[in-house]
């Protein structure tokens, strides 16, 4: 895999590697219409909502066999699985965490090994569906969807649901570095806290460290701020992506959230979509995630604009070239494994 990658990469003009980091979303279920879009930009992936759901399971495998050109490079198809209050998928019977939090750590397994299951039928290789987040306060927006009430049940129920995804689809911890003390909703601000970096490693991140230590290939970052660690959202810090290196020993794929939630926070800082991109890759994410709509002019995002504001960010040294290769290289190496090709890159043409 690794020399596929290397050669690949080393075929890939700056543009095709800056377009190969971005998710986007564009609705409908027409196969060819998502595959031309993702062709068009270059894409690494898509993710699948709501309106990209059919309503029969074998429609949506339909959908995602067509999605990609390359069989050899299939795109990262993510979706929102969380099952109970955050489900795409209408076929989904498995427990949600809301009543996962309080079963034993075995049937949160059986309910991701079910819901997996039925992702990988349907063709998605990537689930957004494993909240590490710890909150035990029925009040937080995000109590819900949480596996755990505290530290040590997040730590339980995180690995048995990364067990339970493991080997049918990829698993995603978010929302890092934990939403449970940042109080307020992301999908309308960005929520801080004061929690510092010794009480944080104590109490929010042995979910995430236990998720990582069970498997798991993605962890997507949160548009929230531990302000005694970094002012600026931990999607955009580069010491919060060097801790999740360094400190819980993470080396797969970093994802934001939805990049048009911190666009659409209200604060201006965070007003520019271009500039976030630019911030978000430089502070260390590998892929970039956004819920676009059918006009991404109405969310005030150009693709072509933002990749090329991107990779004139890379000629210009802001952010490294080697730093984009290495985003690129451990993508390519995830998407060709998807694949299960084992064959050298062939250029073509």
């Amino acid at each position: 895999m690794a020399a596929y990658a290397d050669d690949r990469l080393a075929s890939m003009t700056l543009t095709e590697k800056v377009a190969s980091l971005l998710m986007l979303h564009r609705p409908g279920t027409d196969a060819a219409e998502l595959r031309s879009f993702a062709d068009s930009h270059g894409l690494g992936g898509l993710i699948l909502m709501g309106d990209n759901v059919p309503t029969k399971t074998a429609d949506l495998a339909a959908l995602t066999a067509g999605v990609s050109s390359d069989p050899g490079l299939p795109l990262l198809l993510g979706i929102d699985q969380e099952g109970g209050t955050v489900s795409r998928l209408p076929g989904d019977r498995a427990s949600g965490a809301d009543l996962l939090k309080s079963l034993p750590a075995r049937a949160t397994t059986e309910a991701f090994t079910s819901r997996s299951t039925l992702l990988a039928g349907a063709g998605i290789n990537l689930n957004f569906g494993i909240v590490a987040d710890v909150t035990p306060d029925p009040h937080s927006f995000i109590y819900d969807r949480v596996l755990g009430t505290d530290t040590a049940q997040g730590e339980q129920r995180v690995a048995a649901a990364v067990s339970g995804e493991h080997g049918r689809v990829l698993s995603t911890l978010k929302h890092f570095p934990g939403h449970g003390a940042a109080n307020g909703d992301s999908h309308r601000g960005v929520p801080s806290t004061a929690l510092g970096r010794s009480d944080w490693l104590a109490e929010v991140a042995p979910p995430f460290r236990a998720g990582i230590a069970a498997g798991a290939e993605v962890v997507m970052f949160g548009h929230l701020a531990y302000t005694a660690v970094d002012p600026r959202p931990a999607s955009l810090s580069p010491e919060w992506h060097a801790i999740l290196r360094t400190e819980l020993g993470f080396d797969g794929v970093a994802i934001t959230d939805d990049m048009l939630m911190l666009q659409q926070s209200g604060l201006p800082q965070y007003a520019d979509p271009v500039e976030n991109a630019i911030s978000a890759l430089a502070a260390g994410n590998t892929m970039l995630l956004y819920v676009l709509p059918a006009d991404p002019a109405a969310a005030g995002v150009d693709i072509p604009l933002m990749i090329k504001g991107i990779a004139a960010a890379v000629d210009s040294g802001r952010i490294p070239l080697a730093t984009i290769d290495d985003d690129v290289r451990r993508l390519l190496v995830l998407r060709r494994t998807l694949s299960g090709s084992t064959g050298p890159f062939v250029p073509v043409g």
